[in-house]
């Protein structure tokens, strides 16, 4: 079984939260991926991730990336997972399908959305029933991620 980490966004952004989880990752040698239905916004997380910080970016690549098998952060519109990425992140209400070989999944979700929250309490309930160990993690008032229910 995986676990499954919720993340809880309310201050702000997705696309400003994720590439910080995302460098943690890396500093830790995982494989990453990050699962969005919308291509957009995964276009949006690529441009981020360029531009990460002043003087280094968050390598990363997609199924149009030679050799997408060797990219630490892999970015994905469906399940594909070329670099066996055992960490996947799910963004703007992409779900988990089947959770086969991945260590842990992260779902981030807007906390100002009410459709986004009632999705999430809907995805915990089935993960939890499927045995997954779960935790909720939510911003305190300084930024730092709390694990607010493991």
């Amino acid at each position: 079984m995986a676990e499954v980490w919720f993340y809880h966004l309310e201050r702000e952004p997705v696309e400003n939260v994720l590439p910080g989880l995302l460098a943690r990752g890396l500093q830790r040698g995982l494989r990453l991926a990050v699962q969005s239905g919308d291509a957009g916004m995964l276009k949006l997380i690529s441009e981020k991730l360029w531009a990460f910080e002043d003087v280094a970016f968050l390598a990363h690549g997609d199924s149009t990336t030679p050799m997408p098998q060797h990219q630490p952060i892999y970015l994905a519109t469906g399940p594909e997972n070329p670099g066996n990425a055992g960490y996947r992140f799910f963004i703007s209400g992409s779900e988990p399908e089947n959770m086969d070989g991945l260590s842990r999944a992260s779902i981030l979700f807007d906390g100002n959305d009410s459709g986004s929250i009632d999705q999430a309490r809907t995805l915990w309930r089935r993960l939890k029933t499927e045995g997954h160990t779960i935790s909720y993690w939510k911003q305190d008032d300084t930024g730092r991620w709390q694990n607010q229910a493991g």
